[in-house]
């Protein structure tokens, strides 16, 4: 495998790396796929994890993840085809070649939650719930997959003379064919790390409104406005936008504005009509009462179940005490009984030194 030499010279680090992690026989599985995929498993396991103590369902979240992740990808490959379709139009196959590199963020955002969205309303389910409780964790699969763009050595910035630029050939032979007017020997600001900061730690944020907000789509539309906004300044400094036609618009900082606007439009109108984020359907909790159940009489039978030996000294110990605690009981009741019989004797007698002093 070829191996890219990608430093940072004003840090004095420099790494050797490959957008190839390993082959199979002649297939080649990358880094990118690789960590795409680690991400969207680490994100639904944790979603799974923190189902129960934030009051949603496990089950749930895996029929959210079966539906969205696929269109997540759908989506993002849509989203880039669409945004380069006089290049794809030409020729109809290069669309599935996904291989060669032309995933979207946003389209595979777009893409996951179309999909739950359609999902959700067959089955009756309250999405604003749902989408309140998954948004936490796509930003952390955003971070994660960016790091794929560090391994192909894309999706960077203009040149910079901060200490933190990066360099590398690749680097230098995209500025030498696409920015011209950029000097390629210089280093550029390496945007996938700018992005991939952010998203860590917009997780850490939305995990804590979740936690305290009470209102429908707050969660999401904090995911909305934070993201919206830092992608539209990181979107600035990038070399390989994708752009409206001809416009020199580029989409994605379009999108980010309208997700910052839409974002403060929803927090005021759900703050304003007061509307509070919904439970989900009885019949999930119905299930997680009668897990919950079924484990409390798992324990108590296996806490009952014991050594047979044990039970029997058990009951040999209790049997003595009861043949003690008898004995003590007729010892008692012949107390009892001798006295009262002095007692009826004594009575006796003082009847008769009564008469005899009568006569």
């Amino acid at each position: 495998m070829d191996k890219t030499q990608v430093s940072f010279p004003g840090l004095g680090i420099e790494f050797n790396i490959s957008p190839v992690a390993f082959k199979i026989g002649s297939f080649e599985v990358y880094w990118y796929g690789i960590l795409i995929a680690v991400g969207m498993i680490f994100c639904v396991a944790l979603a799974i994890k923190q189902a129960r103590k934030n009051n949603f369902s496990p089950d749930l979240v895996y029929d959210i993840a079966i539906v969205s992740l696929p269109s997540a990808i759908v989506g993002a490959r849509l989203y880039y085809v669409l945004n380069q379709w006089q290049y794809y139009s030409s020729d109809l196959s290069r669309i599935f070649d996904t291989r060669s590199g032309g995933l979207a963020v946003y389209g595979g955002i777009i893409g996951a939650f179309l999909g739950a969205f359609i999902m959700l309303r067959i089955r009756k389910i309250p999405y604003s719930t749902c989408a309140d409780y998954c948004i936490v964790y796509i930003p952390l699969g955003q971070a994660i997959g960016r790091w794929g763009n560090f391994f192909n050595q894309e999706a960077f910035g203009t040149t910079t003379s901060l200490p933190w630029g990066m360099k590398s050939a690749d680097t230098a032979s995209y500025l030498s064919a696409n920015c011209p007017y950029l000097d390629s020997s210089m280093p550029v600001h390496p945007t996938f790390l700018y992005e991939s900061i952010v998203d860590l730690a917009l997780f850490f944020i939305l995990y804590n409104v979740r936690r305290k907000s009470k209102y429908s789509y707050e969660t999401l539309s904090v995911y909305m406005i934070v993201y919206g906004v830092f992608r539209f300044l990181i979107e600035g400094l990038r070399t390989d936008s994708l752009y409206i036609g001809n416009t020199g618009i580029r989409t994605s900082q379009i999108l980010s504005l309208i997700l910052v606007v839409f974002g403060l439009l929803l927090i005021a109108f759900m703050r304003y009509r007061n509307c509070i984020r919904l439970s989900l359907p009885e019949r999930f909790y119905a299930d997680q009462n009668a897990a919950a159940v079924s484990s409390d009489a798992a324990a108590v039978s296996a806490a009952g179940a014991g050594d047979p030996s044990e039970e029997t000294e058990t009951s040999e110990a209790e049997t003595e005490a009861e043949a003690d605690t008898g004995s003590e009981v007729e010892a008692d009741g012949t107390a009892d009984t001798g006295a009262d019989a002095e007692d009826d004797a004594g009575e006796k007698n003082d009847m008769t030194e009564e008469n005899d002093g009568g006569q």
